[in-house]
């Protein structure tokens, strides 16, 4: 059986893995392929010099932070991951990094490299609890203010709090 085109990976996605192992070492957990996806988890401390590095290195041009988002496990060695999908309109790639969290961990804006980080983070800080210090304004957007609970963590009820 053959590999088809959708299932290798972009030689630029693998390139940009690659030059962040080269560049921060044993700041990078791991990098893996599936179905043609480059992922790297990267250490939470250095997000926002890889983000930084794969957007503006000329050869990857990962300019576009295409979607921000957190997952909660709990039942892992790590709660959270914070996920970063990007696209290199020049190169007509993409990839993704990846944080992994405890639950007392915070994570570092990169609303300095991706302006439109702000919401996403925002949303993830909403539903999902993550805390990205630094960030503008770190608030609600789609519960009220005073709603104690984050709604996607697998530890929320499945009927909602008072159901």
């Amino acid at each position: 059986m053959g590999v088809t085109r959708w299932e290798k990976p972009h030689p630029i996605a693998e390139k940009a893995a690659e030059a962040l192992r080269a560049r921060l070492g044993a700041s990078i957990a791991e990098t893996s392929v599936f179905r043609g996806e480059v992922t790297v988890v990267v250490d939470a401390a250095r997000i926002v010099e890889a983000c930084r590095f794969v957007k503006l290195d000329p050869d990857l041009s990962f300019e576009m932070l295409s979607d921000l988002t957190g997952i909660h496990f709990g039942d892992r060695d790590y709660e959270y991951e914070v996920l970063y999908h990007l696209y290199s309109f020049r190169n007509n790639a993409r990839l993704r990094l990846k944080v992994r969290l405890a639950e007392t961990n915070h994570c570092p804006t990169v609303t300095g490299v991706w302006v439109g980080a702000d919401w996403q983070e925002r949303e993830a800080y909403d539903l999902v609890g993550v805390v990205f210090d630094g960030h503008p304004d770190l608030r609600r957007i789609l519960m009220p203010e005073d709603f104690e609970f984050h709604p996607l963590r697998k530890d929320f009820p499945l009927e909602g709090h008072g159901a």
